[in-house]
């Protein structure tokens, strides 16, 4: 058991996930910061939110949960890129006590935000074609701030009580092996029995295997209501395929992390092992507005529109494209 100086001494945390690719910091660094994952991530996002946000047409349920998960990305994103862009020009690799738990407290109440907006949707998707009559009198505006809030505050409390009580805890170590704070590392380095902890994690998965639970129901019930009619089919294609892409896409990623944090092998090389901890930071984030962006014809045409204003295309080059 360690003592009460001997927790004071654990201040910082060493974020050991660089050790070993020192050489290929600048590398990395040029590829994360110039295209390939942070600015691709805003510049999806971003471009998804102006254009449901600057245009009336696309206020609507759906359009507004697809607005909700790309700011769930760039605030989840925030939470480890920055830092870790840092990290790859400094000789140093450490955080410090608060800052780790607040970058768990971002990292991991975005990742069950995703599961949550998710869920709205399907539920969305569900209303609006199951129960098209119903809809509007469904889907008010105070029924989706209910549902905004809910996919924020409820993940928010979860992630909250994990974070309090990884706090409690009394550390033995201060050397995290991935590249960034993760509640299963800093969990392994307490001095005693962590099955309290345990126990949480264990009821914040059930209670998201219920989210997943709900969206599996709603969309057996969409598939048989969808089978009947083509048109059905075509809005089936329309806007429950880009749901499913980006639900397979969360879910899976979320898979690799947890599976990785508590199975993950030390024989495997660095960089796959950093690979598979960044999995559900990086794929998501960006996939996510792309599969949506590419699939919903009202948001693609939005899109091309505030591309060529900006570029200066006549009129008659968007009506060509649209055709």
């Amino acid at each position: 058991m360690a003592s009460g100086y001997e927790i004071q001494v654990y201040v910082l945390f060493t974020l050991s996930g660089l050790d070993g690719i020192a050489e290929n910091r600048y590398v990395l660094f040029s590829l994360t910061a110039l295209s390939l994952c942070y600015d691709l991530i805003l510049l999806c996002n971003f471009t998804v939110i102006f254009s449901i946000a600057s245009d009336k047409g696309l206020h609507e349920p759906m359009y507004i949960f697809l607005c909700n998960l790309c700011v769930n990305s760039l605030y989840g994103t925030a939470g480890f890129y920055p830092k870790f862009m840092y990290d790859l020009l400094s000789p140093f690799h450490v955080i410090s006590y608060a800052g780790c738990l607040i970058q768990i407290f971002v990292i991991y109440s975005s990742a069950l935000c995703d599961f949550s907006t998710l869920t709205v949707m399907a539920y969305d998707r569900y209303v609006a074609i199951c129960r098209p009559l119903e809809y509007h009198s469904e889907m008010t505006s105070q029924k989706v701030i209910k549902c905004i809030l809910f996919s924020w505050l409820a993940p928010f409390f979860c992630i909250a009580v994990v974070v309090l009580l990884l706090s409690r805890l009394t550390l033995c170590g201060s050397k995290i092996g991935k590249l960034y704070c993760e509640t299963w590392a800093v969990a392994k380095l307490a001095c005693y029995s962590t099955m309290v902890n345990n126990v949480v994690g264990q009821v914040v998965t059930g209670i998201y295997f219920g989210h997943a639970v709900l969206i599996f129901c709603s969309y057996l019930k969409l598939i048989q209501t969808c089978r009947k009619s083509k048109e059905g089919r075509y809005r089936f294609m329309q806007t429950c395929v880009p749901h499913l892409l980006a639900l397979s896409n969360v879910t899976v990623a979320l898979l690799f992390d947890v599976f990785y944090s508590r199975y993950g092998s030390s024989s495997l090389s660095q960089g796959i092992r950093n690979f598979l901890a960044l999995e559900f930071l990086l794929i998501p984030p960006i996939l996510n507005p792309l599969i949506y962006g590419l699939q919903l014809t009202k948001i693609r045409k939005r899109v091309m529109k505030l591309y060529y204003s900006c570029c200066g295309a006549k009129p008659f080059q968007q009506i060509n494209l649209y055709k």
